[in-house]
């Protein structure tokens, strides 16, 4: 049995920290990110973890900076033999590092030296994979170049989004660090170094990362929709109005114009009934199933044609 800190802050976190409460090894701490404005309407409000926690009885650290004098004796005082971390959102400090006495190990969601940073899942769905993963690592005071405990492999489908995603892996990671910490505290772990000449990173995502270039192939616009779902969404004009891109699929035909030539990218090719389906590059089209008018709510391909009159023709631009 050993002690553990828990550092997690997103829903992705809270599957860890239930099967960690529902084994043997006692949670002495759950460390979080402090109360932030989040959501549509920016109230404050906890964590997903914050809130897990406290249902369960488990004390609450919510550190405003990492080196905290106060933070640190108090998590020191709790005596924690591992820490644990889940997406908690920040680099963490060589003297934390070495508090534990077993060390920090994190719950990374990418088959690793793949997808280091703070989005390995958008990054890796975005990039068209069809394979992502858990990895447990050891922390080292490099950004997920620690020696890996486990590693295992889970399926990207081709409608996968990061927000499927996310569910899936919290979850398989939830089990597989499981193992790891067990394995840990009989003394048996085996610890494997990353080849970090296959090192390739996942840098936080921005609103620059939505802007579609509708030059790029329909199969490339799809994964990006799909990578940036739910935030911060790919996003396009229409006559001057800004819309963001929910649900797209790749078209079966090629398209054309109007006139019967070929059509530009970004050219609405049909735009009829459920049918919204736009040229992109490389002689590809890209259907449009789900779009959000900015500050609207999400329509359907056939809802949104129904209330805007749309015409073949027109051009979806860049933001």
């Amino acid at each position: 049995m050993v002690k553990i800190a828990f550092f997690g802050t997103p829903a992705f976190a809270v599957p860890t920290l239930e099967r960690l409460l529902a084994s043997p090894h006692p949670v002495v701490a759950a460390v979080t990110q402090p109360d932030r404005p989040r959501g549509r309407g920016r109230r404050v409000s906890e964590s997903p973890v914050k809130q897990y926690a406290t249902a369960g009885g488990v004390p609450v650290l919510q550190p405003e900076r990492m080196k905290d004098p106060a933070f640190m004796d108090a998590l020191a005082d709790l005596a924690p033999d591992l820490g644990v971390v889940a997406a908690y959102g920040r680099m963490l400090p060589d003297a934390l590092l070495a508090l534990p006495r077993l060390g920090m190990i994190n719950v990374h969601a990418s088959l690793l030296p793949k997808y280091r940073g703070a989005a390995p899942i958008h990054r890796a769905v975005m990039a068209g994979e069809t394979e992502t993963g858990i990895t447990i690592i050891r922390l080292v005071r490099e950004m997920d170049a620690g020696p890996m405990l486990r590693r295992i492999a889970a399926p990207i489908g081709p409608d996968d989004t990061s927000e499927t995603l996310d569910g899936t892996l919290a979850r398989l990671g939830a089990a597989v660090l499981m193992e790891a910490v067990d394995e840990l505290d009989r003394g048996c772990a085996v610890e494997e170094d990353q080849d970090h000449a296959l090192a390739t990173f996942a840098p936080r995502l921005t609103r620059e990362d939505g802007v579609i270039d509708w030059t790029r192939p329909a199969r490339v616009l799809h994964d990006q929709v799909r990578g940036l779902n739910p935030w911060p969404r790919a996003a396009c004009h229409l006559d001057g109005a800004r819309y963001l891109l929910h649900r797209t699929a790749v078209a079966a035909r090629p398209p054309a114009s109007p006139a019967g030539g070929p059509a530009g990218p970004g050219q609405v090719n049909e735009a009829a009934l459920r049918r919204l389906v736009v040229a992109a590059g490389a002689d590809t089209a890209l259907a449009i199933l789900v779009i959000q008018p900015e500050g609207g709510r999400p329509l359907p391909a056939r809802a949104f044609l129904a209330g805007r009159r749309v015409r073949p023709g027109a051009i979806f631009s860049q933001p």
